[in-house]
């Protein structure tokens, strides 16, 4: 991600946020295909974002173009098949340097209204992956895992409190 904060009409920042978000999963995937995986069999796994499945202020430039790589990583699915499964991941709140400005400041905020009470850490990110390229993973393709603490399942602050109401 080339920093949170870019709504899509900055211009300036829509073609190299593109190529990064996208070019580079096309490029890579491609490459790899043809020189391995194509013939030997393999995993790719791209970085999407729940943000590509919602709107959110500010960083729809971000969010547009992990939309479209959220429908790239299916497209590739099928077209590099059946030896190479595609898949992608869907972060949440991470708390790396790049997310820093999503988290740091609003850090209990974000956690309250997540379902699992905290921001992701990298390594919540790193198993997931690690899965999607396993032997486990092997019948899966064209998929993209949520990896959010629930952030999407809405705000989980309403039901916590409403956990906290005494039912008759």
């Amino acid at each position: 991600m080339l920093g949170p904060v870019r709504p899509v009409i900055d211009h300036t920042r829509f073609a190299k946020t593109f190529d990064v978000n996208l070019w580079a999963p096309v490029l890579w995937t491609g490459l790899a295909t043809r020189a391995w995986r194509g013939e030997h069999g393999g995993a790719v796994v791209n970085t999407a974002s729940v943000g590509g499945m919602a709107f959110e202020a500010n960083i729809g430039l971000c969010n547009a173009s992990k939309a479209a790589l959220i429908h790239l990583t299916r497209q590739l699915a099928l077209e590099v098949l059946p030896k190479v499964s595609v898949n992608a991941v869907a972060p949440g709140v991470v708390r790396t340097k790049p997310a820093e400005a999503l988290w740091k400041e609003p850090l209990l905020a974000v956690s309250a209204a997540t379902a699992l009470g905290r921001i992701g850490e990298p390594a919540d990110i790193a198993s997931a992956v690690a899965f999607l390229v396993s032997d486990a993973a092997s019948w899966i393709t064209g998929e993209t895992m949520v990896i959010d603490g629930g952030r999407l399942l809405g705000d989980a602050l309403s039901f916590r409190a409403a956990a906290d109401v005494p039912h008759g």
